[in-house]
């Protein structure tokens, strides 16, 4: 492991000065890479903005101080960028990826997806990555010469491909997608400006992606412990919870309660992220890729945890998913939000004209898939709070989420 801060620059790192460039050609920055005018685009975007109110885990109104999506987003780029300057990686495509991995997410978390895909099921589904790509490439307008951010081919890479391949070399959709198939959104953009389905992502794509993990673990087992979801020894069940609360307590006996939950999540953190820099060195070093394709077309990721932090990782999830996310508060909510969607959908698609103009112009004696999927734009663009205030415009009722 190198020392902490020692700037590289690895042989298998992307290049800003050397991708693969944009869909439509620019003049480069004079002071700004490709990366970072990429990320700059990102920060500045509305969708971006809008993440401040969507939802992680808990609606926006109960509580000023658990997550959302923008705070995640924020925590997964500092991640990200340590991964990244560990590995020698460009830190600027690491975090202008983990910036933008949540753009296309719903109002409401997952519930919002789900409703959205229930809704979609006549006409391919909704699938959250599949929106962030239609977000940077279609939906944002903002420059007079394109539609979307015009990011860089590397930018769109890491956002389709983060979590591994879509395709087969043959064609074929990967495991993740056998079921469903790819995204048509994907596909489609696919055949424009080709991004290597049947590959894996860059370095830092899966720096970013590893980040993710790392993030949202640790801080939904601090947003749980905060709301009082389970309580701080119910994570003893897990052997690396466990063995870092036995160190917080024997150094700090007695440490009250808020500070000993913040102790606890900065050491699982630190232990992820130092696990993962040694499992990628060790990876690295055995495959001894000279160029970002040699990682593109290697037979696994590079970036990763070792198996001991494989196995706590969905030991940590396991245990989020029945205590947290499945709590009967939260489920409580999230049947509420799906209500919210639903009704949503329904009435946008019966009366168009119900939506803003820019949504509904060009929409008359439309396909009903076209129609769909436009609704389902708004509605995925939409924060939780204007969700709400568009539900108690056009219905007499509208949950109150608690």
């Amino acid at each position: 492991m190198r020392p902490f801060g020692e700037r590289w620059r690895a042989p298998y790192a992307s290049d800003p000065a050397h991708g693969r460039g944009r869909r439509f050609a620019e003049v480069p920055s004079p002071s700004r890479s490709e990366f970072q005018r990429d990320r700059d685009r990102i920060i500045h975007s509305t969708a971006f903005r809008r993440l401040k109110f969507k939802t992680q885990v808990f609606v926006f109104h109960e509580g000023d101080h658990y997550r959302t999506r923008l705070t995640h987003s924020i925590e997964v780029s500092q991640i990200a960028r340590a991964l990244a300057r560990s590995l020698g990686l460009d830190e600027d495509l690491a975090e202008a990826l983990a910036l933008s991995h949540d753009l296309g997410h719903t109002p409401f978390g997952h519930t919002g997806e789900d409703a959205l895909d229930a809704c979609l099921a006549p006409f391919g589904g909704f699938d959250h990555n599949a929106q962030t790509l239609r977000i940077v490439t279609r939906l944002e307008r903002r420059y007079a010469a394109f539609d979307g951010l015009n990011l860089t081919w590397e930018t769109l890479e890491g956002l389709v491909k983060h979590n591994g391949p879509l395709l087969q070399p043959g064609g074929l959709p990967t495991a993740r997608y056998a079921a469903r198939g790819v995204p048509l959104a994907i596909l489609e953009y696919n055949n424009s400006f080709d991004l290597r389905l049947s590959s894996y992502a860059s370095a830092e794509a899966q720096a970013a992606a590893l980040a993710d993990d790392i993030a949202y673990n640790a801080h939904d087992l601090d947003d749980g412990l905060r709301a009082g979801l389970f309580a701080i020894e119910d994570l003893r069940e897990i052997e690396l919870l466990a063995e870092q609360l036995d160190e917080v307590d024997a150094l700090y006996p007695r440490l009250e309660p808020a500070r000993r939950i913040h102790e606890l999540t900065r050491r699982v953190i630190t232990r992820f992220v130092e696990g993962a820099i040694t499992e990628s060195e060790r990876r690295l070093a055995a495959l001894a890729p000279q160029s970002v394709d040699d990682i593109r077309m290697a037979d696994a990721p590079v970036v990763a945890f070792p198996d001991e932090l494989t196995a706590a990782d969905q030991a940590i999830k396991a245990f989020l998913f029945e205590r947290m996310y499945r709590h009967p508060r939260v489920m409580a909510v999230r049947t509420q939000a799906d209500r919210i969607v639903r009704d949503l959908f329904a009435r946008f698609t019966a009366e168009p004209e119900a939506m803003p103009e820019e949504w509904r112009s060009g929409l008359q004696g439309a396909e009903e898939g076209r129609l769909a999927r436009r609704v389902a734009d708004y509605i995925a663009g939409m924060t939780d709070r204007y969700a709400l205030q568009e539900h108690r415009r056009l219905f007499d009722a509208t949950p109150q989420l608690r």
